[in-house]
C-alpha cells in the first residue's frame, strides 16, 4: 500500500447544532476531509442536507468536501454541487440507467468521480467503468441511515474491487462507507481500503470526542499499515 490511508469523516452523523463546533474540533484532530451524504428520500428511504447546508460549510473550512449522492437521476445535481466547490463527487451505480455519462459529467468538471455500489451489487458492473473513474465507493451498509450493521458479504467485497482495479492497472482508490468501526477498520484497510468514511462507530463516537475518536482511528489505521509493510 503506497498511498495513506485517509479518515473522512460523516457529516450526517454530526452535531447539527452546532456544525461548525464539529468541523474546528475536527480540523484541530486532523480529519482528512469531510463527507456528505446526500439523500432524496427516493433512491433511499431518508431525507439529509441539500445544497445550502454543503454551500454554507465550504465558506468555514478549506477541508476537501467529498459529496456522496444518493439520489435518483444524479445528472441533476452533479453542477450545482461542482459550483459550490467540492473536491469528491460519488454516483451510484444503481441510480441512473447512464452512469457513464454522469461520471463524464464530474470527470468534466474537474473534480474526482467515484462510483458507488450498494452491498448487493456485484463489482462486476463497474468493469467497464474502472478506466474512467478516480474511485470506487463499496457500501457496507444498506444506504440511507447511521448506525446500521455491517453487510459482511460487502467488507469482503472490498478485496474483489482492488483486484479488478489492480487488473485493468488503474490507480483508481477504494473508499469505504458503512460501519467503519475500530474492530473493522483493518480488515478493510487489509482488502485494499484507502478512504474510511467514519460514522458513529470510529469518528462521532458515543462517549468520546472527537479529538479522542479520531486519535484512536488514526492510532488503528497506523498500526494496520505498518503490519501490512512488515
Amino acid at each position: 500500500m503506497n498511498e495513506p490511508v485517509k479518515i473522512f469523516a460523516s457529516m450526517m452523523c454530526a452535531n447539527w447544532c452546532n456544525l461548525e463546533r464539529d468541523i474546528r474540533e475536527l480540523e484541530s484532530a486532523g480529519i482528512d476531509g469531510l463527507h456528505f451524504d446526500i439523500m432524496d428520500g427516493h433512491f433511499v428511504p431518508n431525507l439529509t442536507m441539500g445544497f445550502d447546508v454543503v454551500r454554507s460549510l465550504r465558506q468555514i473550512t478549506q477541508l476537501p468536501f467529498d459529496v456522496h449522492l444518493m439520489v435518483e437521476e444524479p445528472e441533476r445535481y452533479i453542477d450545482r454541487f461542482v459550483e459550490i466547490g467540492v473536491q469528491f463527487i460519488s454516483v451510484h451505480f444503481e441510480s441512473t440507467y447512464h452512469v457513464h455519462r454522469a461520471i463524464k459529467q464530474v470527470k468534466d468538471a474537474g473534480v474526482s468521480a467515484i462510483v458507488a455500489i450498494n452491498p448487493a451489487t456485484p463489482p462486476c458492473v463497474i468493469d467497464y467503468l474502472l478506466e474512467d473513474v478516480d474511485g470506487v465507493l463499496v457500501m457496507t451498509v444498506n444506504p440511507g441511515f447511521a448506525g446500521q450493521k455491517v453487510v459482511l458479504s460487502a467488507v469482503r467485497k472490498i478485496a474483489d474491487v482492488k483486484e479488478r482495479i489492480r487488473r485493468i492497472g488503474n490507480d483508481a482508490f477504494i473508499q469505504v462507507d458503512g460501519n467503519v468501526s475500530f474492530e473493522l477498520a483493518p480488515t478493510m484497510i487489509r482488502n485494499g481500503a484507502n478512504i474510511l468514511v467514519g460514522g458513529t462507530s470510529s469518528v462521532f463516537v458515543k462517549g468520546m470526542s472527537l479529538s479522542e475518536s479520531v486519535k484512536k482511528i488514526r492510532q488503528i489505521v497506523a498500526n494496520t499499515v505498518v503490519g501490512l509493510r512488515v
